[in-house]
């Protein structure tokens, strides 16, 4: 994951073994949740992805597959950190011009 774009979005990629493992947390949602939240994310324009990865708890405990979202590394212009295991960038903006 990292921070790009003009609206200092995070990132993730579908590039398994390039990056770090990232933290976050996991939500439960049912179909239409997942829907609104397939719109946010762009899913179905050309490169915007929702894909399954395997997720291990910090706790330990079994893993779970979960769903993620992931960008083309071609939206990520221009690149404003390096790759990070952990979103807390405050510079997210929700429309590119403010």
């Amino acid at each position: 994951m990292l921070i790009a774009g003009p609206r200092f979005a995070p990132m993730m990629f579908n590039e398994p073994g390039l990056g770090f493992h990232v933290r976050g947390e996991l939500y439960a949602v049912d179909h239409r949740a997942l829907a609104g939240l397939d719109r946010i994310e762009s899913v179905g324009k050309p490169g915007n992805l929702r894909v399954p990865i395997e997720v291990e708890p910090i706790e330990g405990g079994p893993h779970v597959v979960a769903q993620a979202y992931m960008k083309s590394r071609r939206l990520a212009d221009p690149v404003h950190s390096g790759y990070l295991d952990f979103y807390d960038d405050r510079r997210f903006k929700l429309h590119a011009n403010d």
